[in-house]
């Protein structure tokens, strides 16, 4: 249940085959972090492979109280993009 070795991994993915940008990809890392602190908050132990959609439903509305809409747009395009890898 290594998340950083998937999030390493996510990062070359961005970097190397969509070809974003450094702050893009930080951007992106960054969410994927703000999930791994919504799992550790409600005590939540899951493998990157096996995350379900009813948590990540979850972090989604919790997050959704926090950040704008467009922001919400990113993160939800950067789990998609993480789940393809």
């Amino acid at each position: 249940m290594n998340w950083q070795v998937h999030i390493k991994s996510y990062q070359s993915y961005l970097k190397i085959e969509r070809g974003l940008s450094k702050n893009s990809i930080d951007n992106y890392s960054f969410d994927i972090q703000r999930l791994c602190g919504y799992l550790a908050q409600n005590n939540i132990s899951v493998s990157p492979l096996d995350i379900d959609e009813e948590v990540l439903q979850g972090f989604i509305y919790d997050v959704a109280k926090q950040v704008n809409a467009r922001s919400q747009a990113r993160i939800i395009s950067g789990l998609k993009s993480f789940s393809l890898i």
